[in-house]
């Protein structure tokens, strides 16, 4: 397993984050994404931090908060030392029927932590993420309340999730000229068949020096080869119950196509070969991975140990390119020339 900067905090997190979503189920949506109990769960936890998994996400809204009261019972039945595990969180989401149970208020986000914390049975977690956008809120509201958890302790850094570009560097500079913590990661969706990050937000991290962790790294499991062109895969499975996130699928499935002979020649999965695509993107920081099963972890682990070579990425990189858009196409003329080009 290897690390990677937690943004500029000066930690490191393993490139492979182990993700919480499927834990207990609760009702809805949730039961669709799975139902590990609290066994499994804890076997699950403990597979992944013996492969040198240090990072493990989950968010308030998970289950209805049943993923954060598991995740915390499997640290403590696997007696994990609370420094050697980094521990993230979320807040935006819908957590009761009253009309200020949801959103980036200051009263939301100070009760969700508390509530977060007690959930957990920890003391602070490592990185408490806004889960989206709140349009009721002035930014400037939610940062402030968001420095005051880092001020007392009840966070060690902040991060943020489904935002856009311009969203990000307006809260950034805010920050800055505030005094306030800033955003240190950017949780987003991003996959070999959805590559819109690349636009606008890749470059911004970059830029910022803001580290990237990856959502639905396999769409909702559309990118493991088991599915159809007329969308008909193994039962039960989350996105034949729950068709999330939205994908082009033309784009996937010849995604797919390509990945299938190269997933064949390394003895992999086509999953794995998803995975170990986006680990060897620009700005990728850490890349979640949801599991019901040990099997399932397992392969996607495996990813961490498969690096494409060059004329592999070079094909999947072709079958997946992003069309043209501007002003990218623009920049991207007006460019040409003016820097030397990069020795091979």
């Amino acid at each position: 397993m290897r690390y990677r900067p937690l943004g500029r905090t000066g930690q490191f997190v393993s490139e492979i984050c182990l993700g919480t979503m499927t834990f207990h189920g609760g009702s809805g949506i949730w039961r669709a994404i799975g139902a590990v109990e609290q066994k499994g769960a804890t076997a699950l936890v403990e597979r992944a931090l013996a492969a040198g998994v240090n990072f493990i996400d989950t968010a308030d809204v998970y289950s209805e908060g049943q993923a954060e009261v598991m995740l915390g019972q499997a640290l403590r039945d696997l007696k994990v030392k609370r420094e050697e595990v980094i521990v993230a969180t979320k807040v935006r989401g819908r957590t009761g029927p009253g009309p200020n149970a949801v959103g980036l208020s200051r009263g939301h986000i100070i009760d969700q932590i508390a509530g977060s914390l007690k959930r957990l049975g920890l003391d602070y977690v490592d990185l408490y993420q806004i889960h989206g956008f709140d349009p009721a809120t002035p930014i400037e509201e939610t940062l402030r309340a968001l420095d005051d958890c880092v001020s007392r302790g009840l966070t060690r850094a902040i991060g943020c999730s489904n935002l856009a570009a311009w969203q990000i560097m307006k809260a950034l500079g805010i920050s800055e000229r505030r005094g306030f913590a800033r955003f240190e990661t950017v949780q987003a969706y991003y996959t070999i068949a959805g590559r819109d990050l690349e636009r606008e937000i890749v470059p911004l991290v970059e830029d910022q020096g803001l580290g990237v962790m990856v959502w639905s790294p396999l769409a909702g499991g559309l990118l493991t080869g088991k599915f159809d062109r007329d969308g008909k895969g193994p039962e039960g499975t989350r996105r034949a119950v729950f068709d999330f996130p939205p994908v082009n699928r033309e784009r996937a499935f010849a995604v797919v196509d390509a990945m299938r002979p190269i997933a064949a020649a390394r003895g992999a999965s086509v999953a794995r070969v998803a995975l170990a695509w986006l680990l060897q993107r620009r700005g990728v920081m850490s890349v979640i991975v949801g599991a019901k099963t040990i099997e399932q972890l397992d392969d996607n682990l495996a990813a961490a140990d498969l690096t494409l070579g060059a004329e592999e990425i070079a094909a999947l990189d072709k079958v997946s390119a992003l069309p043209p858009e501007y002003p990218g196409w623009m920049i991207a003329r007006q460019s040409e020339g003016r820097l030397p080009e990069p020795k091979a």
